[in-house]
């Protein structure tokens, strides 16, 4: 297999309109062009209804035109649910309140993905390349949901697989920053920076990036030297390359 760097960004909508901008912007620069991915969120809690944002939907018509890939990213982003056990301590430890299919049961997480699905889809009038659920996190629920969903792709932090036949396409860590404190930005600064030195021999490397990224500089310079790294000795591919056939 061809060495891939996969690029996305995550939350996607018009609720971080200007911050999507910014690095779609950082990213086209460095990897010469639109080569990346883009994660959407139907209704960023509940706060930003992409079904009414008719200049932001343009822009997603625009961007997929282009040849960035659209991946169908929960509906509202938001974890409502009540937790016990080991997805008590996910939702706590791996997430701000964000990880909304780790606790659906499977019908509900089948209908936002359906939802989600379809809404996208209308949007850029061709299909989404897959659904990834926010803050990589999957319940019971979600997973059976998943498999019956028709997306072709999902990931989570340490692989990619197609649904329908649970066959991982990649694996890895996916390299990503946190803003939301002092601590995680030191920690996710330090393991890029691990990472742009250790994982050369990885053979597909995905990096990502969130539009809270862009509220740290220190984050924003940490993304330049960890894609121009990567960029600098693999391809940016798509993730519809990983597909068998």
């Amino acid at each position: 297999m061809t060495k891939r760097l996969l690029a996305s960004i995550h939350d996607v909508g018009p609720r971080f309109e200007r911050e999507v901008d910014q690095l779609a912007d950082q990213l086209s620069r460095i990897l010469g062009g639109p080569k990346f991915a883009m994660l959407v969120v139907a209704d960023h809690w509940s706060e930003a209804p992409l079904a009414e944002a008719k200049a932001f939907q343009a822009k997603l018509r625009g961007w997929s035109d282009a040849g960035v890939e659209m991946f169908v990213h929960g509906w509202f982003h938001k974890d409502m649910a009540e937790h016990g056990g080991a997805a008590s301590f996910k939702a706590r430890h791996m997430t701000a309140g964000e990880g909304e299919f780790l606790g659906l049961s499977e019908a509900v997480a089948a209908k936002r993905m359906a939802d989600g699905k379809a809404l996208l889809e209308d949007i850029i009038g061709r299909p989404a390349a897959g659904f990834i659920a926010p803050a990589w996190l999957y319940g019971e629920g979600a997973r059976a949901a998943l498999a019956k969903s028709g997306f072709a792709l999902a990931e989570d932090h340490f692989r990619v697989w197609q649904p329908s036949t649970g066959e991982i396409l990649a694996k890895g860590p996916v390299i990503t920053w946190a803003s939301r404190s002092k601590g995680r930005q030191l920690s996710s600064r330090f393991f890029a920076g691990l990472a742009r030195h250790a994982l050369h021999p990885q053979k597909v490397m995905r990096i990502a990036v969130h539009p809270g990224d862009t509220t740290v500089p220190a984050l924003i310079d940490s993304i330049e030297a960890t894609y121009s790294a990567f960029a600098a000795r693999r391809p940016a591919g798509r993730y519809a390359d990983l597909l068998p056939g």
